[in-house]
């Protein structure tokens, strides 16, 4: 069996960054992380072994020292933590900033705001909580939910497929012919990077595993990207979740992995899809023909 990676996978370098910093700081002082730093559990459990505690909720903070994560929060959000006298700390990538100062642009020069991305994401979120009006949308439906506007200003969450994000855009267009509708990308070129090689890789595998947390979108952004290019991909968290039946009658096996995702675990998947594949081998009964040529 063939194992290929993508040419592109695992931790980009806003994820690095932030966890550098978590543990930088967590050896000096006591720290807390207001959510989650990065979708992926192997990454919290580490943090959690080193003393960093994770709370959602700023008013069960016990130490002076705050950080944000990765995915960025809203100056509201941050004001309310700093209001309590807390220390900010912000390990925010510096990507989804841009993207935050995109959506201010458009908003200062009079376009409605547009986030194209998932509602409820911590990153959504955070580039909408400072807004008076916005829009989140997603898919098709979303787009016949909106309300006609003069100046249409769409911006959306780094993870997006730029895929969607060009198809959504081209059906607000449509709908709404007399309107202005201005897109800024601001879809990370890591992302783009990961679902490009993603799209590769899959077409050229039997079987692709993608691995990444349960709660990563750009991680199941890459498992629905793989899955229309190859009828057999499964997402996994650690090696733990690997199953030795997906890889039966496969040549080719492709893993990519999402942005949050550390290059252990990636190399521990890969050590364990060899030892499926050495167990396979040993089980198979010897090939009588060649033991007892004629």
């Amino acid at each position: 069996m063939k194992i290929l990676r993508a040419e592109h996978l695992g931790m980009c370098f806003g994820v690095r960054d932030a966890i550098a910093l978590a543990r930088k700081t967590a050896q000096r002082e006591p720290l807390t992380i207001l959510g989650d730093l990065v979708h992926n559990e192997t990454v919290l459990a580490d943090l959690r072994a080193r003393g960093v505690q994770i709370q959602n909720d700023a008013g069960e903070v016990a130490t002076q020292t705050v950080m944000i994560t990765a995915h960025g929060a809203s100056a509201r959000r941050m004001n309310a933590v700093r209001d309590r006298g807390l220390n900010v700390l912000e390990a925010t990538c510096p990507l989804v900033r841009v993207a935050h100062q995109a959506v201010a642009k458009l908003v200062r020069e009079g376009f409605h705001p547009v986030i194209i991305g998932k509602r409820d994401h911590v990153e959504v979120r955070g580039l909408t909580e400072d807004l008076a009006e916005f829009d989140v949308v997603l898919d098709d439906a979303d787009v016949a939910q909106l309300k006609e506007r003069t100046r249409f200003g769409i911006a959306a969450q780094t993870t997006q497929p730029i895929e969607r994000v060009r198809h959504l855009v081209g059906l607000i267009r449509a709908r709404f012919p007399d309107s202005e509708v201005r897109l800024v990308d601001t879809i990370c070129q890591p992302t783009k990077q990961r679902q490009h090689a993603a799209v590769e890789l899959a077409q050229r595998v039997d079987v692709v595993i993608v691995i990444g947390g349960a709660q990563s979108n750009n991680t199941r952004e890459l498992v629905a990207t793989c899955g229309r290019h190859c009828t057999r991909v499964h997402h996994v968290q650690t090696v733990a979740d690997l199953r030795p039946e997906w890889l039966q009658n496969a040549d080719v096996v492709g893993l990519t992995a999402g942005t949050s995702t550390p290059d252990t675990v990636i190399d521990e998947v890969e050590r364990q899809i060899r030892k499926f594949t050495i167990s396979r081998v040993a089980s198979q009964p010897p090939d009588l023909f060649q033991l007892h040529p004629a």
